[in-house]
């Protein structure tokens, strides 16, 4: 069978469109890679930065945390002052009331107080103000708290400061 000259040209002529359909399939594969990749790329961007949102925000909470711990120390200083005055009940009362309130607000951001008295010593949670030589008390039980504790969502935000029991000197001895 021949081949006419017609026939070459068309035979060509598809040859050549069916070469430029497949680049320009090859170029569209391409670009759908690419925006895949730009799409993968924007969510790890987007994730990271939610998270380094979340950090500085826990960050400048805590701070503003760490600074209204010495508002409940003097509170909790102006309570015990108050119960020794004559006829402060009325002061008494506000105070406690500012108290209480400033206590449940921060409890509802994530502040919780350490329980230390009568719990083993923990240095992650605890600093020593003195060991107390004591014959009725375990060694390194918290017998006193000094300065409260407090955690912030988990995290130990401040330690308590405390005094705990040690065996007694020349105890060993007897």
């Amino acid at each position: 069978m021949t081949v006419t000259p017609e026939q070459k040209r068309d035979y060509e002529e598809t040859q050549e469109l069916e070469d430029q359909l497949k680049a320009e399939q090859a170029r569209s594969k391409g670009y759908l890679d690419q925006l895949k990749y730009l799409k993968a790329d924007f969510e790890n961007y987007r994730k990271r930065m939610e998270k380094e949102f979340r950090e500085a925000t826990q960050r400048s909470n805590e701070k503003l945390i760490l600074n209204l711990l010495d508002i409940i120390d003097d509170l909790e200083m102006a309570i015990e002052t108050g119960k020794t005055i004559e006829n402060s009940n009325t002061l008494l009362e506000g105070v406690q009331m500012i108290h209480k309130k400033l206590c449940t607000m921060l409890e509802r951001e994530g502040l919780t107080r350490l329980e230390a008295v009568g719990k083993p010593f923990d240095p992650n949670k605890h600093e020593i103000l003195v060991k107390v030589p004591l014959k009725d008390r375990e060694d390194g039980i918290v017998i006193e708290e000094a300065r409260k504790g407090f955690m912030f969502k988990g995290k130990v935000l401040r330690p308590s400061v405390v005094k705990i029991a040690c065996k007694e000197e020349g105890s060993e001895k007897e």
